[in-house]
């Protein structure tokens, strides 16, 4: 865990954002199964290509590819069963189950690159609760690094985006929750190398702990 002193440990914020894949649990294993049998039939380079299709919504990955002849849509749905039937391997990030139990249930929610029956498929497999309104793919037109996601995910927690603070772990998650004016905590555990970033980062939810106040405002805590 970054061990600076940053804002966001003094701030309260009206609502939580979390990202899914890479913030609150590990589908790395999964997803590179489904996508790299996928890219190996297209001819692509599988290794250079997998690093590529993180964090954004597999309509969108496909249609960059820009491969002569595709069905993008068809493509996507090929992918989307493919992956909701593969699940083996889905964890939750250390501390991450706690940490979204201790929230207020009406304060926080997902906002996620993956179709709504892949994201329910996957949260319940890695044994998170379940958010009663996640954002999904099919909720908006662009998907990150456009802010509309974390926008939405604000609104169906009825919070103003610049009250709520986002969890992220890729880039394009970021740049979309600082373009919504939220404040960002980064979370590495899954990063096989550093990233870049000003924002404060995490490992795990392990040693965090957050406060509520009486206007149901959060404020994270950090064991000493």
């Amino acid at each position: 865990m970054s061990t600076a002193r940053h804002t966001v440990y003094d701030k309260r914020y009206a609502g939580f954002l979390f990202d899914m894949d890479g913030t609150l649990l590990n589908s790395i294993a999964a997803a590179e199964r489904v996508w790299g049998t996928w890219a190996a039939r297209h001819g692509l380079d599988v290794e250079a290509f997998l690093p590529t299709m993180h964090g954004k919504r597999g309509i969108d990955t496909i249609r960059g590819l820009a491969l002569p002849g595709v069905d993008v849509e068809a493509e996507a749905l090929v992918i989307e069963r493919g992956e909701i039937e593969d699940v083996e391997g889905v964890v939750a990030l250390p501390g991450a189950i706690d940490f979204l139990n201790a929230l207020p249930s009406d304060r926080w929610s997902i906002v996620t690159s993956a179709p709504v029956a892949l994201a329910r498929a996957r949260i319940e497999a890695a044994g998170l609760p379940q958010p009663p309104k996640i954002v999904t793919a099919e909720d908006v037109a662009i998907g990150k690094p456009d802010p509309a996601g974390y926008r939405l995910g604000a609104r169906h927690i009825g919070a103003d985006p610049a009250s709520c603070l986002v969890f992220e772990d890729v880039l394009a998650g970021v740049l979309a929750a600082e373009a919504a004016g939220s404040d960002v905590m980064v979370v590495t555990a899954t990063h096989g190398h550093a990233m870049e970033t000003p924002h404060p980062t995490i490992t795990s939810y392990e040693g965090l702990a957050v406060h509520v106040d009486s206007t149901g405002h959060m404020q994270i805590v950090r064991a000493i």
